[in-house]
C-alpha cells in the first residue's frame, strides 16, 4: 500500500496521455462550489466502469498542494471557470480506495484499524514537526495537522461501498464501518471536501442514515452532476467522427441512460453512454458487448430470478421494450434487503442494468449491449419460454421481410403461448408480445412505439439504421378483437406513413389483430410505394 496523503497527479497524467481522453474537468467546478461550505459532503454513485476512479484521480491532481498542476489543467474546461485558481493546489489530499483495505483482511475491525494506522503514519511522516496530542487518534491527529498548516483536507474515497457489496449479510460490520466514517468526517472543521464514490448510495438504518450530512448524486437522482455520469451524446458523436465509426450504431449499442438534472431553474435531459463500452468500441473499431466483460451475466441472474411478485413479468415486458413504473423510495441501499420487486429493480438501476426516469418514475433496459446481458442470463435460467421467443425472433423477422403473413401470425401465436405470463387483455399487452416476438429486429432497426405521424400514432415502427438500409422499414398497426384489414386501412386513413416521409427505401405495412373469441392472431402485410 502506497502513500495516501497528497498522492500527486501521476494517475491523472496517465489518463491525459491516453489514446482517448474525454474532458470531464467541469466536475471540479461543481466540487469547488461545495468546498468549505455546508455542502462539502458529496456521495456520487454510479455503475462499474463508468469513470468513477478517473474522476477521483482528477480531483486529487487538482487539489493536492504538494504539486503544481497548473499546466495539466491549462487546456481543460475548468481553466475558464471563476474559482479555478482559488482552489488549485491548495489542500492536503487524502485519497483512499477502500477495496485495498477490505482485500487485505476479512475482519472489519482489523480493516478499520489498518486504515486508521496507515493514515496516521502518512500524516506523522509528512508533519513530524507537529506536536500531536494523541498519536493514535486519527481525528485528533488531523485536527493537530490542520491547526499547524491552516490547510484543511480534501478527502477522496473510492469504492466507498465495497463493504456493503462483499459483506452483504453482516449488518454489524456495516454499522461499524458507517460509524467510523461518521466519527471521522461529520462536523469536522478540517474537512474542506469529502467526496465519496461507489456503486451504491448511502446505506440507511430505518429512516436514518449514519452519514446524513452527505448530499447524494446517484443514477436515480444525479442532481447537477448528470453530465459527469458517463459520456454525453455530443462527446460520443465527436469520438465517432474521429474514429470514423457510425454514430447511429453507437447510440443503439450504448445509449439509453437518461439522466435529468435541474440547475438554476433549468431542466436538462442527458442521454448518457457507458464510457468503458464507447472507448473499447472506438479502439477496436467494432461494436460489441464490452461493459460487462469484467463481470458476467451471473451477477444479473442472481437478482432477476428472485421469486418476487411480478418481477418476472416486469423483466419480460422490459425485454420487449416497455418501461415499468416503480417506487424507489423503499430501497435500503444494499444488496440483500428486498421488500418488493421495486427494490430489486432499483438496485438494477444503480448497477447499470436499468435506466430510471425520475420524472415519470419508470425503468427500462437502456440499450442493446445491456439487453444482451438479460438474454445471456435468461438463457441459463428456467425461463425457457422467454428465451425461445427471443431465439425464434430471427425467423419471424425473415417471415415479415418475405411478406409471409401466415407464418408471421403463427410466430406471434407461438410467442403469445410461450409468454403467457403477460396479462393478455388489451392492445398494450398485444404490443408487448409483438415486440418480444420481434426482439431480433433491434439488430437492424430503431424500434419506435407510438410514433407520431399524420392524424395519430403508429403503434410500432421499424426504421432501418443507416448501415442496414437494404432492409425495409415497417409500420405495424395492432387491433384487439377487430380485424387485420381494419389495421391496414387505419395506417392509410390516418396517414401514419407521413412519419416516414423522409425515408426513401422499401416500406412494409403490417396489420395484426387478436380475436378474443377464437384466441387467434391474424396478419396482413402489404408493400407500400414511398414515391
Amino acid at each position: 500500500m502506497g502513500s495516501y496523503l497528497n498522492p500527486g497527479s501521476g494517475l491523472f497524467e496517465m489518463a491525459l496521455r491516453s489514446q482517448i481522453f474525454v474532458d470531464k474537468s467541469g466536475l471540479i467546478e461543481k466540487t469547488n462550489h461545495c468546498v468549505r461550505t455546508l455542502q462539502r459532503y458529496m456521495c456520487v454513485s454510479r455503475p462499474r466502469r463508468f469513470g468513477k476512479s478517473m474522476g477521483v484521480d482528477m480531483l486529487a491532481a487538482y487539489y493536492d498542494r504538494s504539486v503544481n498542476t497548473k499546466e495539466l489543467f491549462q487546456s481543460l474546461k475548468i481553466k475558464s471557470t471563476k474559482d479555478y485558481e482559488k482552489h488549485l493546489n491548495q489542500y492536503d489530499v487524502l485519497k483512499i480506495n477502500m477495496q485495498e483495505f477490505l482485500s487485505a483482511t476479512n475482519d472489519i475491525e482489523h480493516m478499520l484499524k489498518m486504515l486508521n494506522e496507515y493514515l496516521i503514519f502518512d500524516l506523522k511522516e509528512q508533519y513530524g514537526q507537529v506536536r500531536f496530542r494523541d498519536e493514535k487518534n486519527l481525528v485528533q491527529v488531523m485536527k493537530d495537522v490542520y491547526s499547524y498548516t491552516k490547510h484543511p483536507f480534501v478527502i477522496l474515497i473510492d469504492e466507498w461501498d465495497c463493504l456493503f457489496r462483499e459483506y452483504q449479510q453482516n449488518q454489524e460490520a456495516q454499522k461499524k464501518y458507517l460509524d467510523f466514517l461518521r466519527f471521522w468526517l461529520k462536523d469536522k472543521e478540517y474537512v474542506a471536501l469529502a467526496y465519496m464514490t461507489g456503486i451504491l448510495p448511502i446505506k440507511k438504518y430505518g429512516s436514518h442514515s449514519a452519514l446524513n450530512m452527505f448530499t447524494e448524486y446517484s443514477m436515480t437522482d444525479p442532481g447537477n452532476l448528470a453530465e459527469y455520469f458517463g459520456f454525453t451524446e455530443t462527446e460520443v458523436q465527436k469520438l465517432c467522427e474521429k474514429y470514423e465509426m457510425n454514430f447511429e450504431e453507437a447510440r443503439a449499442w450504448y445509449n439509453g441512460y437518461h439522466l435529468i438534472s435541474h440547475e438554476g431553474g433549468t431542466r436538462k435531459v442527458y442521454s448518457m453512454y457507458s464510457p468503458k463500452s464507447v472507448v473499447e468500441a472506438m479502439q477496436k473499431r467494432k461494436f460489441g458487448t464490452y461493459w460487462n466483460q469484467t463481470e458476467t451475466y451471473e451477477a444479473l441472474k442472481v437478482y432477476i430470478q428472485m421469486n418476487m411478485d411480478g418481477l418476472k413479468d416486469a423483466i419480460v415486458q422490459m425485454l420487449a421494450g416497455s418501461n415499468i413504473r416503480i417506487n424507489t423510495g423503499t430501497f435500503s441501499n444494499d444488496m440483500t434487503t428486498f421488500a418488493t420487486k421495486d427494490d430489486v429493480l432499483t438496485l438494477l438501476v444503480h448497477l447499470g442494468y436499468l435506466t430510471y426516469d425520475n420524472e415519470k418514475e419508470t425503468v427500462e433496459i437502456p440499450n442493446r449491449e445491456v439487453s444482451q446481458e438479460y438474454v445471456n442470463a435468461i438463457s441459463t435460467m428456467d425461463w425457457t419460454e422467454v428465451i425461445r421467443s427471443v431465439q425464434t425472433s430471427r425467423e419471424l423477422l425473415e417471415a415479415l421481410w418475405q411478406m409471409d403473413s401466415e407464418k408471421v401470425a403463427k410466430g406471434i401465436e407461438q410467442a403469445h403461448k410461450e409468454v403467457s405470463i403477460l396479462t393478455y387483455n388489451d392492445e398494450n399487452s398485444l404490443s408487448c408480445t409483438i415486440n418480444l416476438a420481434f426482439y431480433f429486429a433491434r439488430e437492424y432497426y430503431t424500434v419506435i412505439r407510438e410514433l407520431p405521424g399524420g392524424k395519430g400514432f403508429a403503434d410500432i415502427c421499424f426504421i432501418p439504421r443507416k448501415i442496414h438500409m437494404d432492409k425495409p422499414a415497417v409500420v405495424i398497426e395492432l387491433k384487439w378483437n377487430k380485424s387485420a384489414e381494419g389495421a391496414i386501412q387505419q395506417i392509410k386513413d390516418k396517414q401514419y406513413i407521413e412519419a416516414l416521409k423522409d425515408y426513401h427505401g422499401n416500406l412494409l405495412l403490417a396489420g395484426i389483430d387478436y380475436d378474443k373469441k377464437t384466441k387467434q392472431h391474424s396478419c396482413i402485410i402489404e408493400k407500400w410505394n414511398m414515391s
